[in-house]
């Protein structure tokens, strides 16, 4: 039987292995990818808001010469501090549940090839993110082929008429991109301006080109409809709701993402759909279930952004600690 198991290689799943490796475990890592795969999920050139110090783990500088990392950049550290603490990580194996049996858990997960697994711990982490849970819109034509949460590199949209659903920093970076590259771009925005949360260095850029028109901003609008070669739009400036069709050939609906509330219920964590996030203690990160914790934005409620991994990472921490306070009292 494992002592620990932890479901998940992303930043704060690793930062999570350091803490109790410190702590004298040695946990089994668990990755239905490879490790940090949200972060091959970004796109190519993105470059991270936080500052390399906020993202280091496991006491291992993160030595970069630019201000802000690179999205390659942060794959690399990330390697490196996992191979550097040896962790025991089983990659491209799905975990499919997590059971309490007695006083530990039965973790069942399956392989590439769909052969499955069956894995005994005393404790069980989540520490599973989000990124393969965009935020749906809820409207017609959004599974269209020409529809997509992701944006990963502006070049396949070159000389296309794109609509980017959406004001966060991914959807104004993407925006910027693809309009230097000769892509038509229009956001449509259902607030009165794009995210006050814009990173400062972006802001005025995304600005000045709205304001000059190469890009096309429509604030206090939704789209209520995909169709394969336009867009229905709801002006809701004016209360009335005015609707306009806007031509695309491409739809990005960057309306970012959430965690599975479904397999935190499947273990008998309270995990109610909507702003509540699942039951657990701040301070030791211990959910309902006693013996199975959560690390970084699983953690949260619907807003994955009140976690990231300069947040997140100190989650390992809390766990660690309590598990090493448990340690004597558990004989």
């Amino acid at each position: 039987m494992e002592e620990i198991i932890i479901v998940g290689a992303g930043p704060c799943g690793l930062s999570a292995a350091a803490e109790l490796q410190d702590q004298g475990y040695d946990p089994l890592i668990i990755e239905k990818e490879n490790i940090v795969h949200s972060i091959t999920q970004y796109p190519i050139n993105m470059q991270f808001f936080s500052t390399p110090s906020l993202l280091e783990i496991a006491g291992v500088p993160f030595v970069t010469p630019n201000d802000k990392p690179s999205r390659l950049e942060a794959l690399h550290y990330y390697r490196i501090v996992s191979e550097r603490r040896q962790m025991r990580i089983r990659r491209y194996e799905r975990v499919t549940a997590v059971t309490k049996e007695g006083d530990g858990f039965r973790v069942d997960s399956v392989g590439r090839s769909g052969e499955p697994f069956v894995t005994y711990a005393r404790k069980v982490v989540i520490a599973t993110g989000y990124f393969d849970h965009p935020n749906r819109i809820g409207i017609p034509g959004e599974d269209l082929p020409h529809v997509s949460h992701f944006f990963r590199e502006a070049h396949p949209y070159a000389g296309t008429r794109v609509i980017v659903i959406g004001g966060s920093n991914s959807a104004v970076d993407a925006a910027l991109e693809m309009e230097r590259i000769g892509a038509r771009v229009t956001v449509v925005y259902r607030g009165g301006s794009v995210s006050a949360n814009i990173k400062a260095w972006v802001r005025p850029i995304f600005d000045s080109y709205a304001a000059k028109g190469r890009i096309d901003l429509r604030l206090n609008s939704r789209v209520v409809e995909i169709r394969p070669d336009h867009v229905v739009i709801a002006q809701t400036e004016d209360g009335e709701g005015t609707l306009s069709a806007v031509p695309a050939d491409f739809v990005l609906a960057l309306t970012g993402f959430r965690p599975d509330r479904g397999f935190l219920r499947a273990m008998g964590i309270e995990a109610p759909d909507g702003v509540i996030p699942p039951t657990h203690d701040p301070e030791t990160m211990e959910t309902n279930v006693l013996g199975l914790y959560l690390a970084g934005v699983v953690s949260t409620g619907r807003d994955a952004n009140e976690i990231f991994i300069e947040s997140g990472r100190y989650h390992g921490r809390k766990i660690a600690a309590h598990l090493a306070s448990l340690r004597g009292l558990e004989g």
